[in-house]
């Protein structure tokens, strides 16, 4: 892990006691590495005030210049509003969705994210979650729990998965990662991108339509924006067709989350691996009884190493805006 550091526009080096970094909510990487966090810089917490978090911002509206964030507390235009000496944001994540990124451009405010740190441990679970629907090992898992396997001994036949025709959705930091595991595992990958990525050897698809007609399964791994919201609709799913598999890792409301669950109980499609949903944490409860859906709870970047690296980029990032140096995840915003 080595972040290419990128120039940024931060206040003169500031002394360590006003390192302040304001928290609205916990993301998960700094829950379980906060002792590293509260060491370096003064947290303020706003989950562990009294106060409404409107006063919160209130009480330290002119002294906060940098906070911490990810999905669970987003960063609203109200809440840049209410922060106006805020210079950065930082957020415990890839995707910068719960950021209002035209309001930070308006008022020059820097953001940062943690960049590929967890690319690899959300590949590996996509890879994992459209093996374990297509070879039914959590169906089966569920199968020998309850005692059938004793009493009826008949299970239901898996795919396999080598010689597959599997579409990546947005051929990006993960994306490309997804594919080159499926590729060495068999499986003939094509792809949807904004532009067509010409040094790949995969075949390029221009519109998502295109690559569900002629993919087996979808691997969802594109950024959630205004274009590629419910960009996963109806046609889409009847495009891929009734064996048809779709896995997302990416953000829940790329698929259109009500026709995904219809097509999913009229057998409309052959199965799904889903880590992320429309309405966090409220999962449609018509996917909790059906074998050929594998449910995670948002966690596909979440290891133990991940973390650690993930908490060390938050930290330098941080560091580097209270010292005037380079930051080392800038996201470009061109929203």
């Amino acid at each position: 892990m080595d972040p290419k550091p990128q120039d940024h526009q931060s206040p003169s080096s500031t002394p360590s006691e006003l390192r302040q970094v304001l928290v609205l909510r916990p993301p998960p990487v700094f829950a379980v590495h906060e002792q590293d966090f509260s060491s370096k810089f003064h947290i303020l917490k706003a989950y562990d005030s009294p106060l409404p978090t409107h006063d919160f911002l209130q009480a330290h509206a002119q002294s906060v210049k940098a906070v911490l964030c990810s999905g669970i507390g987003p960063i609203t235009a109200e809440v840049i509003h209410n922060l106006p000496a805020l210079e950065l944001v930082v957020t415990a994540s890839t995707g910068v969705n719960h950021i209002d990124m035209a309001e930070c451009r308006r008022r020059g405010i820097t953001v940062t994210n943690t960049g590929d740190v967890f690319s690899d441990d959300v590949a590996d679970a996509a890879v994992g979650l459209l093996i374990d629907v297509m070879r039914r090992i959590t169906s089966g898992d569920r199968f020998v729990r309850s005692g059938r396997w004793a009493t009826s001994g008949e299970y239901t036949l898996g795919s396999k998965l080598a010689c597959k025709r599997v579409g990546i959705v947005g051929l990006g930091n993960i994306g490309s990662r997804v594919a080159t595991r499926l590729k060495a595992m068999g499986c003939l990958v094509s792809y949807t991108s904004r532009q067509e990525k010409h040094t790949t050897p995969f075949t390029f698809y221009p519109n998502i339509l295109q690559l569900a007609f002629n993919s087996d399964a979808l691997v969802i791994c594109c950024a959630l924006t205004n274009e590629t919201r419910h960009i996963i609709n109806n046609k889409v799913m009847m495009a891929l067709g009734k064996k048809g598999i779709i896995v997302n890792i990416a953000r829940g409301a790329i698929i259109n989350e009500v026709e995904l669950v219809k097509c999913l109980v009229e057998g409309e499609i052959g199965g799904a691996g889903l880590d992320v949903f429309e309405n966090e944490p409220n999962v449609p409860k018509e996917l909790f009884e059906l074998d050929n859906v594998v449910l995670l709870p948002h966690r596909t970047a979440f290891t133990q190493e991940s973390f650690y690296n993930a908490a060390q980029i938050l930290i330098g990032n941080l560091e580097a805006f209270f010292t005037n140096k380079p930051l080392l995840t800038l996201v470009a915003n061109e929203f």
